[in-house]
């Protein structure tokens, strides 16, 4: 019995994974085979069966020993207990959702709404009223993930318009020749942008650093997103606190005396706090343009905490500062119907004064946000933000020039001043209650909702923007300067000696806005989803200067409906039908009714009730590539109609548009090395209705009817990545709102490429080089008696170097 041994298979069961020793299992097993091995011996000791007598046998009964129970040793008892914790950890392991295979693998600053097999994807976005993925969704909404942005190098929201189909820039409208602004769809969305999905009206300068992905809606959207949103809305969604601890830097030094360096860190204190903080500097000039200063800094916070797994408070605060010398551009020749550098003024001619000019855009905001899980079915959720923006500028528009003398170089140009003071304070309120419930096989997820927010806005100007220096050719009253030679503007450096002052008599709008809306997801068995909503806001503007006021009312009811089928799972087809509702004095930073704005002198007749905009779309969307790459294509319809149009300096309504087009997307990973971003969007334009007769037929202004963006990246190895985009505009009309003839700017194609090495797990290198072939084209075209061109920047090289840990 001494020499009996365990089986081979017993001696070498493995099972550290349930935290018992080998020894001790294995021990266990060899008593249980030498107690099977003894009870052999001892049936095979017995005395073998003699053979029959003719007697009969005798059979006594003996009584039956007391089966005796043996104890398990203490080993045992522990053996056995961590096998039963190590299987019910196994089983709880196996129900839990895992959603990709690398999970775990992920960077700890990952972006949250990213498909993590596929950066380049966004599978969902921030809002809670998208319930469902970005597949089931019946909307076109394209979304520019971390990874984008990164390889874009799109360090502000005007780099994002400016690389991104669908998307124009447009120029400062209704006085303010400065700030973001874009066309989506072919319709104005300069006060259609958010921040975490509450509305940014500053029309200012947006950096960013602390940008975790920008979602661009396009479509009305006025059930999600309030008033407005006639082409679509852009959301811009911040960096939060998160679960992981990481370190990271980056600095970037480049051509036009950059250099930037960002921060970004995050902090778990305990398992039910954590923190995030990052910051931001800047010192640079513009590529292609002289004298032109782009410095920035800023920092932002965030901080999430969780006392129990049914509640989560989160909260953040960012500021900006952006500052530097202005740009407004150069002038139009309208002879040639092209910009003055086209026809030999170098690209570089700045038309400002170093003495004089600057820009300065501040930026805070701070939001705090609250979400109760009440039970399985109910969650409510709350959020409060505050924010302050200054938009602060002295420029100089080159305007009137004058270009008939038959030698170029005696053409002359009438140095403009343009100048603001505008301060946008915001205070909202956002209340949430999402129900989840069961309709037979339907599953829902209902959104009630209450919104109230309130939107303030001073805008002021400078005065005494005149020089004692002017020689023969003296300022005017306004701070213009006349006859300067549009080659050789050699004013930049004249002294200034006077300091400027405002004004005093500011246009102060307030918009005070309270909405209500229900939204409702309908899912059949992944199959058959259906998406609709409704939403009233009471819309209230009040807008005055020291002499004259103004007010209007109206209340805005707007609706969406979509369907979508799937017939197979990583695919969909869908129709959807929204609304959207453009009230008098919505773009606040407007003088002019007929740029959006309410001016506190518009005679009562005047104040006109909403635009009303109408889009169809059907499309379809594909997840390829084992779910990686996300294709989307649709075709889609808006109409606005009650637009407003000035009429011998009148205004009235009864105006009408439309826009139609195609509108295709691509996001994710062809093949595990080689990932892609991008879209084309073709539309077509017409004023359909006007009660100028020439209007009627024309195309819309400030619109690039067709558009291209790719961005592609291939990954090697030894850690080397290879990558590019390319960006295609048509050209653009000037205008108001129908195409000017005689005003365009030209079609453009820019490309971009970049190499990237990654030395370690930590350290990451990038060669960056933007408008590689350094193309001259422009950003915007302001529409103007005399207008002038905003110059897109030119060739510049860049060295990022990135450190994790």
């Amino acid at each position: 019995m001494n020499g009996v041994k365990a089986p081979r298979s017993l001696r070498t069961l493995k099972t550290s994974a349930c935290g018992v020793s080998a020894g001790k299992v294995t021990s266990i097993a060899g008593l249980i085979a030498v107690a099977s091995v003894s009870g052999a011996e001892a049936q095979q000791a017995q005395p073998q069966p003699q053979p029959q007598s003719q007697l009969p046998a005798v059979t006594v009964d003996a009584p039956k020993p007391r089966a005796t129970r043996a104890r398990p040793s203490a080993d045992q008892r522990r053996a056995t207990a961590a096998l039963r914790r190590a299987a019910r950890r196994q089983q709880q392991t196996q129900v839990q959702p895992v959603p990709y295979p690398n999970a775990g693998q992920l960077p700890p600053d990952a972006d949250p709404y990213a498909n993590p097999n596929a950066p380049y994807q966004a599978t969902r976005v921030q809002s809670n009223k998208f319930s469902e993925p970005l597949i089931n969704t019946p909307k076109t909404i394209t979304v520019l993930t971390k990874d984008v942005l990164e390889d874009k190098n799109a360090t502000t929201l005007r780099e994002i318009g400016r690389s991104t189909a669908g998307v124009t820039l447009g120029s400062g409208e209704g006085g303010n020749a400065f700030g973001d602004r874009f066309f989506i769809r072919g319709f104005d969305a300069r006060s259609d942008v958010f921040i975490d999905g509450i509305r940014d009206p500053s029309v200012s300068i947006r950096e960013n650093f602390f940008t975790e992905q920008v979602e661009i809606l396009r479509g009305p959207a006025s059930s999600y997103a309030g008033r407005g949103t006639a082409g679509g809305a852009i959301n811009i969604v911040t960096k939060q606190a998160g679960d992981r601890n990481f370190y990271n830097a980056e600095t970037t030094f480049g051509t036009d005396r950059t250099k930037r360096v960002t921060l970004d860190v995050n902090q778990v204190i305990n398992p039910t706090l954590s923190m995030r903080a990052g910051g931001l500097f800047q010192d640079a000039g513009v590529a292609g343009r002289n004298y032109v200063e782009d410095n920035r800094w800023g920092g932002f916070a965030a901080l999430k905490w969780t006392p129990t797994e049914n509640v989560k408070v989160t909260a953040n605060y960012v500021h900006t500062d952006l500052s530097g010398l202005p740009d407004f551009g150069i002038p139009y020749y309208r002879q040639g119907n092209v910009p003055v550098t086209e026809v030999g003024v170098p690209r570089g001619t700045w038309y400002g004064f170093v003495n004089r000019d600057y820009t300065k855009s501040t930026q805070d905001f701070g939001t705090v946000a609250a979400e109760v899980q009440v039970n399985d079915s109910l969650t409510l959720s709350s959020r409060v933000r505050a924010a302050r923006s200054v938009l602060d500028y002295i420029g100089t528009l080159p305007q009137g020039p004058n270009t008939t003398d038959p030698d170029p170089l005696k053409w002359t140009v009438t140095a403009s001043a343009q100048s603001r003071y505008q301060v946008t304070d915001v205070l909202a309120n956002q209340n949430d209650a999402t129900f989840k419930f069961n309709t037979g096989a339907w599953k829902h997820t209902a959104i009630f909702g209450a919104e109230f927010s309130q939107e303030k806005m001073s805008v002021d100007r400078y005065s005494g923007l005149t020089s004692e220096v002017g020689g023969s050719d003296p300022f005017t009253s306004s701070g213009a300067l006349q006859n300067q030679s549009i080659f050789y503007p050699a004013y930049n450096q004249w002294p200034f000696t006077g300091s400027p002052t405002l004004v005093g008599n500011p246009l102060k709008p307030t918009i005070n806005t309270k909405g209500v809306y229900l939204l409702d997801t309908a899912n059949y068995n992944d199959v058959l989803i259906l998406n609709g909503g409704i939403r009233y806001d009471d819309y209230d503007i009040h807008t005055q200067n020291n002499t004259a006021s103004n007010s209007a009312h109206d209340g805005l009811f707007n609706y969406n409906v979509g369907a979508v089928l799937k017939p197979v799972p990583f695919a969909s087809v869908y129709a959807a039908y929204a609304t959207s509702s453009n009230p008098i004095g919505q773009e606040m930073d407007a003088g002019g009714a007929d740029y959006g704005g309410l001016s506190p002198t518009l005679p009562t007749g005047q104040i006109l009730g909403p635009e009303r905009n109408k889009s169809a779309e059907v499309g379809t969307k594909w997840e390829l590539f084992d779910k990686k790459l996300l294709v989307t294509a649709a075709l889609f319809q808006t109409t606005k109609d009650n637009a407003r149009e000035t009429v011998s300096n009148v205004l009235q309504g009864g105006g009408a548009y439309r826009i139609q087009g195609i509108d295709l997307g691509v996001g994710g990973k062809i093949t595990d090395r080689w990932s892609i971003f991008g879209g084309v969007v073709l539309m077509d334009s017409k004023v359909t209705k006007s009660a100028i007769a020439n209007n009627i037929g024309l195309k819309l202004a400030n619109v690039a009817h067709e558009s291209f963006s790719l961005l592609s990246k291939y990954r090697f190895d030894n850690g080397w990545e290879l990558g590019g985009q390319a960006i295609y505009r048509s050209k653009v009309y000037g205008g108001t709102l129908a195409a000017s003839v005689g005003t365009e700017l030209p079609s453009y194609w820019r490309f971009d490429t970049f190499l990237e090495k990654k030395i370690d797990k930590n350290v990451t290198v990038k060669l960056y080089a933007q408008n590689i072939f350094n193309k001259l084209y422009y950003d915007t075209l302001y529409r103007s008696a005399a207008p002038f061109v905003a110059v897109a920047p030119g060739r510049a090289v860049y060295v990022m170097t990135s450190v994790k840990f």
